[in-house]
């Protein structure tokens, strides 16, 4: 298991020096899920509410809190994101939609907290606009699912 690094000697916070590293491509890619009733579901997915179109605004939330994450994050290093996708999938089954979110960047640190925090904000702004016709929506399942670049190399999240 590694150490903190976001930890000095002394256990105080800190930002974690990259001066010394060198740029590299960056990449993450992050899933979440929303549940809701199926009512709200079909709602969403008629892309008529009141509030427009709920998918698109959300992807929008998604890319916008990629590229701040570093204000949000305390210990977040500031990026150049060279690209953000956010797509969601619909599973009528489970009432649900699925969200992924990828990340990429040619920096010296990487974009995981780039990737799950456009899934957060995507997820949260499909709770916030349909709100008023379902308070049960239940956000879950925000995970990294893979990671690629830097000194620790490639990450793929394994199956259960």
């Amino acid at each position: 298991m590694s150490e903190l690094t976001h930890l000095d000697n002394e256990g105080r916070v800190r930002m974690v020096d990259v001066s010394d590293k060198q740029p590299s491509l960056r990449r993450a890619r992050a899933e979440g899920s929303i549940h809701m009733k199926p009512e709200t579901l079909s709602q969403i997915l008629s892309g008529q509410g009141r509030k427009g179109n709920v998918l698109e605004t959300a992807r929008i939330a998604g890319i916008m809190a990629a590229k701040r994450t570093a204000e949000l994050i305390p210990m977040c290093h500031p990026l150049i994101l060279t690209g953000i996708r956010v797509d969601f999938t619909t599973d009528r089954n489970h009432n649900c939609i699925g969200i992924e979110a990828e990340v990429k960047t040619f920096d010296k640190t990487g974009v995981e907290m780039e990737a799950l925090t456009a899934v957060a904000a995507a997820a949260l702004t499909l709770y916030d606009m349909a709100k008023s016709m379902d308070k049960t929506m239940e956000i879950s399942g925000i995970r990294l699912m893979e990671k690629e670049g830097g000194k620790s190399g490639m990450f793929v999240r394994s199956s259960l």
